[in-house]
């Protein structure tokens, strides 16, 4: 009987112990990405190196440059310019922290810049343009957020640089820093554009 007794009592701190050390091992994984550098921005896209989604969405009514219409994002415009695709909503905080830098990247005319609206009432984006500056020479209005899954969007604001040949070459999840645009979009598209 008390071999039984000796063999239960040890299963049994065996078992109390169990949660211990999944608690251990998490805490592990949770200060190997804090410390280690791990980082929620670069999250995988099964959409780099693929060509970019074709979509037809209709246009921000009243949005406008010069006096004429800002064109939709539909069919593919992708092709023959360096594009850059950034998700966006009025509602978005993160996407009036990164404003500046798109307002920067419309400044060079060699690329073109391009926007889906995502999850947003018309007027309400038209407002956030209007205070803000408009640096899109194409906008889609996605009300429904149908198209933002074909792009494989996690929330916003979300940025897509596309190739001259139509092909998502980069991805970046959350609001575009100082770091961001200079180390990494500008060097790629300066290379896109030969």
């Amino acid at each position: 009987m008390k071999i039984d007794e000796t063999k239960n009592s040890g299963v049994k701190k065996f078992l109390a112990l169990i949660p211990l050390f999944v608690f251990l091992a998490l805490a592990g994984i949770f200060y190997k990405q804090l410390v280690g550098g791990g980082s929620t921005r670069e999250l995988p896209s099964a959409l780099i190196g693929k060509p970019a989604p074709i979509i037809n969405l209709p246009i921000l009514a009243g949005l406008k440059i010069n006096g004429a219409q800002v064109p939709a994002l539909s069919g593919d415009v992708f092709k023959g310019k360096v594009t850059v695709l950034n998700v966006f909503a009025s509602w978005c905080g993160p996407c009036r922290i990164e404003h500046p830098q798109l307002m920067e990247l419309s400044k060079d005319s060699r690329i073109q810049m391009a926007a889906l609206n995502y999850k947003d009432a018309p007027e309400n984006a038209l407002r956030f343009l209007g205070q803000l500056g408009n640096p899109y020479t194409i906008v889609g209005v996605d009300e429904k957020g149908r198209a933002a899954i074909e792009w494989g969007v996690y929330g916003v604001p979300e940025t897509y640089v596309i190739g001259k040949d139509g092909i998502i070459r980069f991805k970046h999840v959350g609001p575009i820093s100082d770091v961001i645009l200079n180390e990494k979009m500008k060097p790629l598209i300066e290379q896109l554009l030969k």
